[in-house]
């Protein structure tokens, strides 16, 4: 499966954000990378350029190639209520997302790895697919033959974030995807609106 693996201080510093988490690179350099540094005046961006970039954000901050995200922008088109919203909902109930949510993995990146490496199950069902769609209802776990990983001991002792859409039993090591979050639940810093309207070009 291909994926970004790639410097990510360098993409963070593009965005100006800490997309894959706290990065002291960026907060050395909070400023695009290139041989110039931050003394060269840059040249103002097109409409095109700004809604690009936005696009590349999320895409980068979820860990989505271009054509699963193109399609899971087609999907949330043809959902009632806002695209944009839509789009951010359908992403949240990636599996992949899911598991970082739940705090079972310490990033999106690992959280994947677990889902491929057949850790996770769905409703009792062991789910290998990162992409897999999540519904409401659904129960979300950790394999039993995998309780004892420490790479998840330790994320779920370092877990901080709770997420009013999601339920967590600790005993269990079991979680409810209770419903789709709503906009202002969603805590990434991306204008959805701009990918709207990029991709309604």
């Amino acid at each position: 499966m291909a994926r970004y693996r790639g410097p990510k201080s360098k993409i963070a510093r593009k965005f100006r954000e800490p997309i894959f988490g706290p990065d002291k690179a960026l907060e050395k350099k909070n400023y695009p990378p290139g041989h110039h540094g931050n003394s060269k005046r840059r040249r103002k961006e097109s409409e095109y350029g700004i809604q690009l970039q936005e696009k590349q954000k999320a895409k980068y901050t979820y860990g989505i190639l271009e054509r699963q995200f193109r399609n899971t922008f087609k999907k949330a088109a043809k959902r009632k209520g806002v695209t944009g919203e839509n789009l951010l909902q359908l992403i949240e109930a990636r599996l992949d997302n899911v598991v970082f949510r739940f705090g079972i993995a310490p990033s999106r990146r690992a959280a994947r790895q677990l889902v491929s490496h057949r850790h996770i199950s769905v409703n009792g069902k062991i789910t290998n697919i990162p992409s897999f769609s999540v519904k409401p209802g659904d129960l979300v776990g950790v394999r039993e033959k995998s309780k004892s990983l420490e790479v998840i001991g330790e994320s779920l002792v370092g877990r901080t974030n709770r997420f009013p859409w999601l339920e967590w039993d600790e005993d269990k090591l079991l979680g409810k995807f209770m419903n789709y979050p709503t906009r202002e639940e969603i805590p990434e810093n991306i204008k959805e609106q701009l990918i709207v309207e990029l991709y309604s070009k």
